[in-house]
């Protein structure tokens, strides 16, 4: 059944204004022409045809399909990923596109979801198998895969009661789109009855937990991590992360950190926001509350008198997290929020502190908070007490860590399983 002809309609007439945002983001024209090329066309030949295709939209997902796709790549498959965002892109590269893959991988942008646009796409670079990650679901993408016979997997899926809202006002979009996919393995109970519930034949899901437990920290970065601590000093320092921050949260945490940092000249604050195009405007904020600030992006290092040192580089995150001795996981204390992965820290023994707006991570946050895994803080004055809290309670943090290290053993398997059913459409 192909899409409704309203929805190609009201992407013909956004189109212009999707060109604009691009053009408005990039850094250069030749930034721009690039990204235009991959997604409007007309595409260039590809690396390799059929590979096996993963769609993440960005760096959450490209970060939850990594095991995969390293699996995939070690076997000796060529593997294409396609990204909707910048950074998604940029993680995607920087993870796979160098030795010993760089001949099997390709990572360009997905075109925007016009039929002939996709339909080109598909005939380029006739692949074996499409696996979108998480929630990733565009209509003319699953159905163009369906004409070309693509068998298609949503993996790793999720899908929170505001979003199955969402998709329920659309019925005439949703359920062909659902009816298409060949398979869908949820994390959890709640996510696979809400796509049942949205068209989805329930012999097509099966519940299989979440890769993201099945992660384990590079060894280069913690080597990088207890190389840091030694040539910058920063053994005897107390540090703390605040990753993936969102506005207005580096403003409203750093003002309230700020009487802690100047009274204690050992603690130190890396802030790692989550979208490049705000490192300046950060900056700034850490400007104006006076806090002594140094910068990744200028090669500045950790000074002894250093307040605040801004992570302002793209896929270092467990750098910073094999520093710290304590983090706060943003996107939880802005407005609507949605929070971002807790996992990462916690695999390298980092006590978590969150905000309570972390509906993207529902089922996640809530078993570790059953465990006492995890500290949520309702208001920023609380995350900062709890913060502060891990810094002077070693016995607290430890309790906390120790908890969250159970949890995570507990859930590992996913991975496996993810594996087993695609290798049946292999």
């Amino acid at each position: 059944m192909a899409t409704p002809f309203w929805y190609n309609a009201a992407l013909a007439i956004v189109k212009p204004l999707y060109k604009w945002r691009i053009k408005k983001r990039a850094q250069n024209m030749q930034q721009y022409q690039q990204e235009c090329l991959e997604r409007f066309g007309p595409f260039q030949p590809p690396k390799n045809k059929q590979s096996i295709w993963f769609h993440c939209v960005s760096v959450g997902e490209t970060n939850a399909a990594q095991p995969l796709i390293e699996h995939y790549l070690k076997l000796g498959h060529h593997v294409l990923v396609t990204n909707t965002t910048k950074t998604g892109q940029t993680r995607s590269k920087s993870l796979f596109l160098k030795a010993p893959y760089e001949s099997q991988f390709q990572a360009v942008y997905l075109p925007a979801d016009q039929k002939y646009l996709i339909a080109d796409f598909y005939q380029k670079h006739q692949p074996r198998l499409l696996i979108l990650v998480e929630t990733e679901l565009w209509p003319n993408l699953i159905d163009q895969a369906k004409q070309f016979k693509v068998p298609c997997i949503l993996v790793n899926a999720r899908l929170s009661e505001k979003s199955a809202q969402g998709y329920g006002k659309v019925p005439s979009l949703t359920r062909p789109m659902l009816q298409n996919l060949d398979r869908l393995l949820a994390q959890d109970l709640a996510t696979q009855q809400r796509f049942i519930d949205l068209g989805i034949q329930q012999n097509r899901t099966e519940v299989v937990g979440s890769i993201k437990f099945d992660i384990s920290a590079p060894e280069a970065f913690i080597e990088k991590a207890v190389q840091l601590k030694q040539d910058l000093h920063l053994a005897s320092r107390k540090i703390i992360t605040i990753a993936s921050t969102h506005s207005p949260e580096e403003e409203k945490l750093l003002t309230t950190l700020k009487p802690y940092l100047d009274q204690h000249p050992d603690w130190l604050c890396i802030v790692v926001p989550r979208h490049p195009e705000r490192f300046d405007e950060v900056f700034e904020i850490a400007q104006r509350l006076n806090l002594n600030t140094q910068r990744r992006s200028l090669n500045q290092s950790i000074q002894s008198d250093t307040q605040v040192y801004l992570a302002d580089s793209m896929g270092e995150m467990w750098l910073w997290y094999a520093l710290s001795q304590v983090c706060f996981v943003g996107g939880s204390l802005n407005e609507p929020g949605g929070g971002h992965n807790i996992l990462e820290p916690m695999v390298l023994d980092v006590p978590t502190v969150i905000g309570p707006n972390y509906f993207n991570f529902q089922v996640i946050v809530d078993e570790f908070l059953q465990a006492d895994a995890v500290k949520v803080g309702l208001s920023v004055d609380e995350v900062v007490q709890l913060l502060v809290r891990c810094l002077e309670d070693a016995n607290f943090a430890q309790q906390l860590s120790q908890h969250a290290i159970e949890v995570l053993n507990r859930n590992k398997g996913s991975l496996q399983k993810h594996i087993a059913v695609i290798d049946g459409y292999l």
